[in-house]
């Protein structure tokens, strides 16, 4: 019996409401290494495949918002319970995307792991940072607490496939809200397979959706579009964030503008807050005894 047999390459695909469907058009593109060698051929992305991935996230919304937040933070560490698990994986996908040597991908892999667990850790303290009761001047309880914006597109950052992709997306879920991720153009194998994760964990579908493509295509649909909620132009260049803003003004969209980020240092909670909504309640104390005196 020959000992020489073919490799199974794998196939990648889109994520869209929990299931991976390839790109509507058919269309691929070739993903290559930094010395320009092939690793894969990804979906290239149609407008379509953005709407119907912006349906699924709000399918999903009302389920993933209204579960607390401490099964969220459950959740999310599931998720990086099994990033642990094929953290080797994950390892030669970044060295690949990243041109790093395997251990410095390690590290990378390995940080990004650790923010997943960061982020599952904030679900049930952050309405405790940014809610609270206010001081109002009459016998009425006034309180503050954050709830989710919606459904978020998130263009994730093109140089940081792994470490940065996981900063700009799981404090979008982390929140309560739902996402529509459009990969790095360039390296969009390691965004790909932590879909794959995502759809063995207890993540429900349609909670984060995973696109890959032009980023250029992709996004400017999501940014019209009337039932995205939110939008973090991470991914952008210049002239595409100026674009993307513009059209984003329609629908009175939260926009989170690209800026410097060193992945590698820990966040704060900026990306949390960035797409929280403030709700405040009035609430009459009442009164206490015949004294009349109040709370």
């Amino acid at each position: 019996m020959s000992d020489a047999r073919l490799s199974v390459l794998k196939t990648y695909k889109l994520y869209v409401g929990g299931k991976f469907p390839r790109s509507e058009s058919g269309r691929v593109y070739e993903v290559t290494d930094a010395k320009g060698n092939w690793l894969a051929n990804a979906p290239l992305s149609s407008r379509k495949d953005a709407r119907d991935a912006v349906v699924a996230a709000r399918k999903a919304f009302g389920g993933w918002s209204g579960a607390t937040a401490y099964n969220r933070g459950q959740v999310l560490y599931r998720v990086a319970e099994m990033l642990e698990g094929r953290r080797d994986q994950f390892t030669r996908e970044v060295a690949d995307a990243e041109g790093l040597s395997k251990s410095k991908a390690a590290v990378v892999v390995d940080a990004t792991i650790d923010r997943w667990v960061w982020y599952a850790g904030w679900t049930d303290k952050i309405a405790q940072v940014v809610g609270g009761g206010n001081p109002v001047a009459g016998p009425f309880f006034n309180l503050s607490s954050p709830e989710p914006t919606g459904v978020v597109a998130v263009l994730a950052p093109q140089e940081s496939s792994f470490l940065g992709l996981v900063s700009v997306l799981a404090p979008v879920i982390a929140t309560g809200n739902t996402a529509v991720v459009v990969a790095s153009e360039k390296s969009p194998l390691p965004a790909l397979s932590l879909a794959e994760v995502l759809a063995t964990s207890d993540v429900p579908g349609g909670v984060v959706n995973v696109l890959s493509g032009r980023t250029a295509e992709i996004a400017p649909p999501l940014a019209a579009h009337q039932d995205v909620n939110a939008i973090d132009l991470a991914g952008a260049d210049e002239v595409l964030a100026k674009e993307l803003e513009i059209a984003a003004a329609d629908n009175l969209k939260r926009v989170l503008r690209p800026q410097p980020v060193d992945y590698a240092e820990t966040p704060g909670i900026d990306r949390m807050t960035a797409f929280l909504e403030t709700k405040t309640v009035w609430h009459p104390t009442g009164s206490l005894g015949a004294s009349g005196s109040s709370y």
